[in-house]
C-alpha cells in the first residue's frame, strides 16, 4: 500500500482530474491512500511547521515506511526510484510519502523518515508536486512489471 500525506487541499479542477487519473491507473498495482491535512495559516513559519507536524503525526502508523519529500533529500533517476520502491516493498507493506506545506517539514518529521527524497533542488507548487509524485510512482510500477510507458 502507498500512502501520501500532504499539507493542503487541491482547489484547481485540472489538478484534481490529474490526481484522479493517476489514482485510477495505480489501482491496478496497489492500494493508494491520499491524506490531506490542514494547511495551517499564520505569520510564524516555525509555529506553522509545528502545527502541521502534529497533524501529520496523527496520520502515521508505526508500521509505515516513511519517505519525506525534501529539497535536501537524495535525487534518484526514475529507474533508481522504481528499483528502490520495488526493493522496499519486499520488507514493507506500507510506504508513506510525506509532502510538507509552504515552509517544508518540521525536523521531527524529517527525523522519522527512513528515506529523504528530492525530485529537484527547485521549488514546486504543492498541488503540482503531488501529481509529479503520483506519475513517478505509476512509472515505477510500469517499469517493475516490464510494461511500456512513454519516456
Amino acid at each position: 500500500m502507498i500512502k501520501i500525506i500532504c499539507v493542503g487541499k487541491i482547489k484547481e479542477k485540472f489538478y484534481r482530474e490529474a490526481i484522479l487519473e493517476f489514482q485510477k491507473r495505480l489501482s491496478k498495482y496497489t492500494k493508494l491512500e491520499i491524506i490531506e491535512v490542514e494547511d495551517v495559516k499564520g505569520d510564524n513559519p516555525n509555529w506553522i511547521m509545528k502545527k502541521e507536524k502534529d497533524l501529520i503525526l496523527k496520520k502515521i502508523s508505526d508500521k509505515d515506511y516513511i519517505i519525506t519529500l525534501e529539497i535536501e533529500g537524495k535525487e534518484l533517476t526514475s529507474n533508481q526510484f522504481a528499483e528502490y520502491l520495488d526493493k522496499t516493498f519486499l520488507n514493507q507493506s506500507t510506504i508513506t510519502f510525506i509532502i510538507g506545506g509552504s515552509y517544508g517539514l518540521d525536523q521531527e518529521i524529517k527525523d522519522k523518515a527512513q528515506f529523504k527524497l528530492s525530485f529537484s533542488r527547485m521549488t514546486f507548487p504543492h498541488q503540482l508536486f503531488r501529481i509529479l509524485l503520483l506519475e513517478q510512482i505509476y512509472r515505477s510500477y510500469k517499469s517493475v512489471h516490464n510494461e511500456s510507458y512513454h519516456k
